[in-house]
């Protein structure tokens, strides 16, 4: 009976180390997204569950980056869930000189993928026949790296999910909150 109580408060011990680790290996709170600062080094990321279906992820090396919320990955077109970016002929103004923020929304992206590999959990698919995916490199979400950045918005028309990295941009006035813009479904309808 001793030995069994002795036994029991051993697992105990253990599995509290056990629990004790997994917390301070990676502690930080995550939004509802899964996303936070990571306090070592002062980053922000996200956690995604990801859906083991083989059908929705897609990843190559064969990247072509179309616009900053549109990438080709191999032969498959897809369109980032979630976020906005300026269109490419899209300016914006800044301390009275007019840009093409659009481009430059492109070259942040590119800069980001640079030779990594691209994974995509793809979500679903638009009127255009794109994939709508969110995509990561290096674990880390593109969407939440432009919105956050400030180079796309939140498409709170069609998702919740980075509203937080826009208020972030927004308030530290990062990227093209730095700038007089137009958003871009906004720029798009006067087409």
């Amino acid at each position: 009976m001793q030995q069994a109580k002795i036994s029991i408060l051993i697992h105990i011990f253990f599995f509290s180390l056990f629990l004790i680790s997994s917390v301070s290996a990676h502690s930080g709170r995550t939004n509802s997204e899964g996303c936070h600062n990571k306090k070592s080094d002062n980053t922000y990321h996200c956690h995604k569950k990801i859906n083991k279906s083989k059908e929705s992820k897609i990843s190559s090396t064969k990247i072509k980056v179309i616009d900053g919320d549109t990438i080709h990955l191999g032969n498959k077109k897809i369109r980032f869930s979630g976020i906005d970016a300026p269109e490419k002929n899209q300016t914006c103004n800044l301390n009275g000189e007019k840009i093409y923020c659009g481009i430059i929304a492109k070259k942040k992206l590119e800069e980001k993928i640079s030779n990594n590999i691209v994974k995509c959990i793809k979500e679903g698919s638009d009127r255009y026949k794109r994939i709508i995916a969110e995509c990561f490199v290096n674990d880390e979400s593109l969407s939440s790296f432009l919105v956050r950045s400030g180079y796309a918005f939140a498409y709170k028309k069609y998702s919740n999910k980075f509203i937080e990295d826009e208020k972030f941009a927004k308030s530290n006035k990062l990227g093209l909150w730095k700038t007089v813009f137009e958003y871009p479904w906004k720029f798009r309808k006067k087409k």
